[in-house]
């Protein structure tokens, strides 16, 4: 018989499973590439994988400047990591962190550009497990619950 913790963690995975199967690759290469974040400045590391619809993941990692304002966020490394391979369909991306792994709002619209129904694996890599986070479960959401009424130009 299961606990009701283990319950709900039985049916947040049987959630994932059924609306992203990749999540935990997703998830594995966005901590993975989390780990190579340049953030000498806030130590702020951040990792991101995309997956196209080809079924290619694309990872991407923060990188930070003396000017703030050019910090590029590890979610848009790994878009245009993949647009330079050629690719212009995303499906979904992970974004791993430590604390709340929301993106922020020029991703979330830069995000758009290319789905805006993107779903969205929200990974606290240090949230609710005994083992450090290696084996905590990520939020699924839609870019659309998260950014309702993008700026868009009709073509």
């Amino acid at each position: 018989m299961l606990s009701e913790a283990e319950a709900a963690e039985a049916a947040v995975r049987a959630n994932l499973d059924a609306g992203l199967p990749q999540w935990r690759e997703l998830q594995a290469a966005s901590r993975a590439a989390r780990q190579c974040a340049y953030a000498p400045f806030s130590d702020f590391q951040v990792g991101a994988a995309v997956l196209a619809a080809d079924g290619r993941i694309i990872s991407g990692c923060n990188v930070e400047n003396a000017s703030y304002g050019l910090t590029i966020c590890a979610e848009r490394v790994a878009v245009c990591s993949g647009i330079a391979l050629g690719i212009r369909e995303f499906v979904a991306i992970c974004v791993s962190l430590s604390g709340i792994p929301v993106p922020c709002g020029a991703c979330r619209q830069f995000l758009v550009e290319f789905n805006p129904k993107m779903l969205i694996l929200l990974d606290n890599v240090e949230a609710g497990s005994e083992d450090g986070g290696q084996g905590c479960l990520p939020e699924l959401v839609s870019l659309d619950t998260l950014l309702p009424r993008p700026f868009r130009i009709e073509r």
